[in-house]
């Protein structure tokens, strides 16, 4: 497959107007809406259908976000919940054994009593939200540095997550919406006993593997169903998903209702330049190594190549989307786009003098942060970021050197991920029993530890103090053979002792983690009140620039927080040919003999054993125009009644520019069909209780 040719393709079809655009133009199917600014009134007008509130709240209620990364939903009243194979991946690899390799030959709980754990899960809901901004911008004065303006947002932030996680006993997080322009408070309902009941084999859950990645036709059951529990006791639910057993039809109207990462299509031109020759160039250099090394690891031995799998397909998928990001931010077409927008919008605020005057700079402010990073974003990257200490041992190890000293900061002055609301979810994987394999940890740490003395310089002091006159695979084995780490309850000790039990701690890895967070806390302060300060400041100005010419027509860029995608189901033109919105199981079998039955092609066996009892007709996958970006895998896909027609597990390549821009013309969400779901769980698994669970 032709990545780069498929990309520019779908780029030259880029019809859309920006989201940076100030125009009153139609934005056909664009936008991942907060819950509180939904476009009822253009969803109407498109589709005839009307959003009333207690239809929101039903949706918002349903939907759940897996705090590991992703998205899912309730999809039955005693606590089902559905998301991915690939989102369940990482708890099917914790709950995996050198002697059952539940992501290679799947799961079946065909009892309760045989669900399975998670043992680090954690499942948010939407519960309500408020709008915060007030008083996040009460705390800044007008004569602040950028520094200390971003100072004093994080303190007030960190007051009103903990004063409503007290009040209410809910995960309370203050959310930052149009990159500074809006803050709200969402609390979440938290669940923390998940337990898994079905996954498929990986070969039909990832079927094509990364060559079929990002394309469409696809032909994957990338499905995942756990259970949440309370009080020993599986959940009781009021609002859930019933299933669709009719499903969807090319043109129907169909909702996304999920939790996407991130987007940057509020930055700056100058901002995306700095990604395209820097951010991006050095993210990709990054994970081509991550691949080599997992690569090489695996390679080994069966046992090893289970271990490093997780890891690897991660590594995998990001390097296919990034390489497509960088594409789109190499296209001459997207960026002309993007400036022309940028220009008409300055060119309004620089006609009112009122305007100038509160947003004007604010461009300017980006481009010049931004110029300044590549001094010292590497030294960020390996210090702060980690990427010069792969290994979950020293992770262990700096959270526990921060979590002891920030402790004795007030609330509103720590770093926000060790502030007290944030405190459950922090030990919860602190305190982890998932598995950690030693000579594992020995090869990813040696590689990073080699990366960043090959990158900063061998005669770096910092590389120097880390390596201590060792190569990096022997300062690698004498750090995780010596510390102590893996014990869950020395981590514990450590804590109960607080900061005399770190500061007197000899565990090597405890040791590494004292020796060089100075600096690491240094560089990271830089970039807070170089960049991260001085961008929010000037997004904001944006931000209400746009407010002022576009007002709820705007929707704020993703922030793993839930959204609603409003959509069709509709196919698309590739290469000149129409592309059919549907796949169905007679294309998967065909698919997989085209290709010789081999991997990533290859049939599980019991697939190829029930073909005769299937009926081939049934649809498998599909695409719509919803708008969706990663963190909406697992998402499900709903119709006007809120029923399940189908579940997110990808979008096509055309989708990968979709961080920075939308395209209806061919940008589209992959999703598996509520037929083909169920058809497979009756026919295939014999899973005919958890069948009837979703259907009844």
């Amino acid at each position: 497959m032709n990545i780069r040719k498929q990309l520019r393709a779908g780029l030259a079809a880029l019809l859309t107007v920006s989201t940076l655009s100030i125009g009153p133009g139609v934005r056909a199917d664009e936008g991942m809406w907060p819950f509180n600014n939904v476009p009822k009134a253009e969803i109407k007008r498109r589709y005839g259908f009307d959003v009333t509130d207690a239809w929101l709240k039903k949706v918002q209620m349903a939907s759940v976000r897996f705090n590991s990364g992703g998205s899912g939903s309730f999809v039955s009243p005693d606590g089902l919940v559905m998301t991915n194979h690939h989102i369940a991946s990482d708890t099917l690899a914790k709950l995996s054994t050198p002697q059952k390799d539940l992501v290679k030959e799947g799961f079946y709980a065909h009892t309760r009593a045989e669900e399975a754990k998670a043992p680090d899960l954690e499942l948010n809901v939407l519960v309500d939200f408020e709008d915060v901004t007030a008083r996040v911008n009460a705390a800044v004065k007008e004569d602040m540095s950028a520094a200390d303006a971003n100072a004093a947002r994080r303190g007030v932030i960190s007051t009103i997550s903990e004063e409503s996680t007290k009040a209410t006993g809910l995960r309370s997080d203050v959310v930052t919406l149009y990159q500074g322009g809006q803050y709200n408070l969402y609390r979440y309902k938290k669940y923390t006993d998940v337990r898994l009941v079905f996954a498929p084999e990986f070969q039909i859950a990832f079927f094509g593997g990364d060559p079929d990645n990002f394309t469409f036709p696809r032909y994957c059951l990338d499905l995942a169903l756990f259970r949440v529990y309370e009080n020993d006791q599986p959940v009781k639910i009021e609002n859930y998903f019933k299933w669709s057993s009719a499903g969807s039809k090319d043109g129907d109207l169909v909702f996304v209702s999920g939790h996407p990462g991130s987007t940057q299509r509020l930055n700056t031109v100058t901002h995306l330049e700095y990604l395209r020759d820097n951010g991006q160039p050095m993210l990709l250099n990054y994970l081509k190594r991550q691949r080599t090394m997992l690569n090489k690891y695996g390679a080994q031995s069966e046992e090893k190549a289970r271990n490093a799998q997780e890891d690897l397909l991660g590594v995998e998928n990001a390097l296919k989307a990034y390489t497509g990001q960088q594409e789109g931010l190499q296209d001459k077409a997207l960026m002309a786009k993007k400036r022309a927008a940028e220009e008409s919008l300055r060119a309004v605020v620089t006609r009112d003098a009122k305007k100038q005057k509160e947003y004007g700079d604010a461009w300017d402010a980006v481009a010049k942060s931004r110029r300044a990073l590549p001094a010292y974003e590497n030294e960020r990257r390996f210090l702060e970021s980690g990427w010069g200490f792969n290994s979950k041992l020293f992770d262990i190890a700096r959270t526990l050197v921060r979590l002891v000293e920030e402790d004795q900061k007030p609330n509103g002055e720590r770093l926000p991920e060790y502030n007290s609301s944030a405190r459950e979810s922090l030990e919860l994987d602190l305190y982890s029993p998932a598995p950690i394999y030693e000579d594992f940890e020995t090869f990813k740490l040696a590689d990073s530890l080699a990366f960043m003395r090959d990158e900063l310089g061998a005669n770096n002091p910092t590389v120097q103090k880390v390596l201590a006159g060792k190569t990096p695979e022997a300062r690698a084995a004498k750090l995780v053979q010596g510390t102590k780490l893996k014990d869950i309850n020395y981590r514990k000790q450590l804590v109960a002792g607080g900061a005399k039990a770190v500061s007197e701690s000899t565990d090597p890895m405890i040791v590494l983690a004292r020796a060089i967070d100075k600096e690491a806390r240094a560089v990271r302060k830089r970039f807070e009140d170089e960049v991260a300060g001085v961008e929010r400041d000037a997004y904001s100005k944006i931000a209400r620039a746009l407010f002022d010419t576009e007002g709820t027509k705007l929707y704020p860029d993703a922030t793993f927080t839930l959204r609603l995608s409003y959509g069709a189901v509709k196919g698309y033109k590739e290469d000149s040919k129409q592309v059919a919105p549907y796949t169905d199981y007679a294309g998967l079998y065909r698919h997989a003999a085209e290709h010789g039955n081999k991997f990533p092609y290859q049939l599980p066996q019991r697939w190829t054993d029930a073909k005769s009892t299937l009926d081939l007709r049934t649809p498998f996958n599909f695409v719509t125009t919803n708008d969706i970006i990663g963190g909406n895998s697992g998402s499900p896909i709903i119709n006007r009644n809120a029923e399940i027609v189908g579940l997110v597990f990808d979008g096509n390549i055309q989708s990968l520019v979709g961080n920075f821009i939308y395209d209806e013309t061919q940008n589209r969400t992959v999703a598996v069909d509520s037929r083909g779901m169920v058809e497979a769980l009756r026919k295939v698994y014999k899973a005919n209780e958890i069948a009837d669970e979703l259907t009844k």
